[in-house]
């Protein structure tokens, strides 16, 4: 078998068990600050729920440049194996945190030593050839989706059997299991860019930001998700209007998620493979209006059944939009810098993962929740029209100057 064949089967294994294992303490997090933290106040529970969820994003948007200066200098192996390790061991401290301020403390430490997926993603692109980068990248966010699905039903599942505290340990080894096989068992060929090391970090995003399409891709990295996650504070509240079968909220709001995730995981490979031979532009482009399309409908959706098959169609749509940004940062990234050139991108996407939920809440309460489903949709809109004003503008001109 190829290398870099070999490497996105193991890596895209590694990634389905990372995601597995943050995911799976996501749904029981309110829960385990209400019982285990000493808060009664709701208030006060809501309010640490989401500092605590946005703190990892908050030092990984911070970090994640940093890493991807240190993964170009000493290898993107290096940097999955050091974050999966990191992690393992914060996830683990979790369990032992006896107040908010140390849960807190380790959710910021985490963003700080996190990266495993985005390094994995520097790696399989950097070491794939160029014609088969969009297919790569799509297996890779299949995994990552498939993960992110079994995840929460497996914590939900043995929260109730070994208590909320063991879970973080039980997470903590499933990462540090990751970690080893990617020690043991990925093989990069990695050769060191020496034509930059004494250039800083300012002077590193000054030659990529004056690297064109990169700054319009960041800023579509960081619109799409803002715009799919604005929507998660406010579904489950959404499903418990649509009256679910049984009233039972709980599970239809994890059944709808679970649905458009494994939209997703079906498409993400297809459509990049595809974008492998039309070009990933116009993969991004279509995928973007598709999700602007289908979140339009949502909002109306007479019963949960409607609903869930509207987020179906989303998840197919959604399955084309980060494999088709991050196969163009790879295109365009410069010599030399691809990991910092990724190291920017996943602090755009951590940035939207942070500011999405946020804003979604904060909407919901000033145009409520039909007009969140709807202003979404307007997002990305103007998403897309960036895209084909923008982004394939600037590609059309490179590409007619045989610069790709």
């Amino acid at each position: 078998m190829e290398l870099w064949r070999r490497n996105l089967y193991i890596l895209t294994g590694s990634v389905f068990l990372i995601f597995g294992a943050m995911t799976s303490v996501m749904p029981f997090l309110p829960l385990h600050i209400e019982q285990n933290m000493g808060l009664k106040s709701q208030d006060e529970i809501t309010m640490w729920a989401g500092f605590i969820f946005a703190a990892n994003f908050l030092s990984a948007f911070i970090f994640s440049p940093i890493w991807g200066k240190l993964a170009d200098k000493y290898g993107r192996k290096m940097m999955v194996i050091r974050s999966g390790f990191g992690m393992a061991i914060v996830t683990s401290l979790m369990g032992l945190a006896t107040n908010v301020y140390q849960l807190f403390f380790l959710r910021l430490l985490n963003g700080v030593v996190a990266g495993f997926n985005p390094a994995a993603i520097a790696l399989v692109a950097s070491n794939t050839p160029k014609e088969k980068i969009g297919y790569a990248l799509g297996i890779l966010q299949s995994g990552a989706v498939a993960g992110s699905i079994i995840g929460p039903l497996l914590g939900g599942f043995f929260a109730d059997y070994v208590g909320f505290r063991k879970i973080f340990l039980y997470t903590g080894i499933f990462i540090l299991i990751a970690g080893f096989v990617v020690l043991f068992l990925v093989k990069e060929d990695f050769k060191p860019d020496t034509s930059s090391e004494k250039r800083s970090m300012a002077g590193d995003f000054s030659v990529i930001a004056q690297t064109k399409p990169l700054m319009a891709l960041f800023s579509v990295a960081f619109l799409i998700q803002f715009a799919a996650l604005n929507i998660t504070p406010v579904l489950p509240l959404f499903i418990q209007d649509l009256n679910p079968p049984l009233g039972m909220v709980s599970f239809f709001s994890g059944l709808v998620a679970a649905t458009t995730g494994f939209a997703n995981m079906l498409a993400s490979p297809k459509l990049g493979k595809l974008g492998d031979k039309i070009g990933h532009e116009k993969i991004l482009f279509y995928s973007i209006m598709g999700a602007a399309l289908f979140f339009l409908p949502q909002g109306l959706s007479p019963n949960v059944w409607v609903l869930m098959g509207w987020r179906f169609m989303l998840g197919l749509t959604l399955g084309g939009l980060l494999p088709s940004v991050n196969s163009l940062i790879r295109l365009f990234a410069p010599e030399g810098m691809v990991s910092r050139t990724y190291g920017y991108s996943n602090s755009a996407i951590f940035l939207g993962n942070m500011m999405g939920p946020i804003s979604g809440g904060f909407l919901a309460g000033i145009v409520g929740l039909h007009g969140v489903f709807i202003f979404t949709s307007l997002l990305l809109l103007v998403n897309g029209l960036w895209v084909r004003a923008s982004v394939n503008k600037q590609i059309a001109a490179l590409r007619s100057q045989g610069v790709i």
